[in-house]
């Protein structure tokens, strides 16, 4: 009888665990086919295919749920668990080879996710509950790294968070206007492999400038 019971609680799991699956995969085709402005209980359950009472079961709210998809999926969300790691062994490799990473990486990933492009859009033209706490958890990055930075530069000697910023924001508008526009931009052809090779050379070319402006300390063998 206790067998069969643990088989019941265990099936009864694994269909909670599959719904709220599929409910989080619907919010990003609901997002793709109609927007953010498409994100409600009532199309993200249809898609998924269940009852819409199970949204605020399993998530507490619709906006719970879109937070927990797009936590998901963001990129720099993600990145912070493998920050962690890197920053957790005491790397000797310096701060300008794993920004550039960084940087590039964004980029990549940005141009090829659809969904989170919605979702930039959206966190630039309103304002949003939602997108204040996972801008929060992306800053868990910025406080991972610019640490990291400080000891490496000092915080002094370079204002990395502002140059920082500007490529960060420069990517995500360039790969915007790339997916939304069909004009040049500076006359770079952006939907083009070799037009967005252009703008990677110039983020690693503007970040060999940046740290060659400073002396950075040599890296202590203890």
């Amino acid at each position: 009888m206790a067998k069969q019971q643990r088989k019941t609680y265990r099936g009864v799991k694994n269909d909670k665990e599959r719904t709220m699956g599929k409910l989080v995969q619907a919010v990003g085709v609901v997002l793709e086919e109609k927007g953010y402005t498409g994100l409600t209980i009532a199309n993200i359950s249809r898609k998924a295919g269940v009852d819409r009472k199970l949204v605020t079961l399993y998530f507490g709210s619709v906006e719970n749920l879109v937070e927990t998809y797009i936590k998901d999926k963001d990129y720099w969300v993600a990145a912070t668990v493998g920050a962690m790691e890197y920053f957790g062994q005491s790397p000797k490799e310096g701060s300008k080879g794993f920004l550039e990473s960084l940087l590039t990486n964004q980029m990549k990933e940005f141009a090829k996710n659809q969904e989170m492009q919605k979702v930039v859009l959206w966190q630039i033209s309103e304002n949003s509950d939602i997108m204040s706490k996972v801008t929060q958890e992306r800053e868990k990055m910025s406080a991972l790294f610019f640490a990291f930075a400080d000891r490496e530069i000092g915080p002094d000697k370079l204002d990395l968070r502002a140059i920082t910023s500007i490529l960060v924001a420069g990517i995500y508008y360039l790969v915007l206007h790339s997916k939304n526009t069909d004009s040049l931009f500076c006359e770079i052809d952006l939907t083009t492999e070799e037009g967005m090779k252009r703008i990677e050379d110039a983020v690693k070319l503007i970040l060999k400038w940046t740290y060659d402006s400073v002396e950075i300390p040599p890296v202590s063998a203890n």
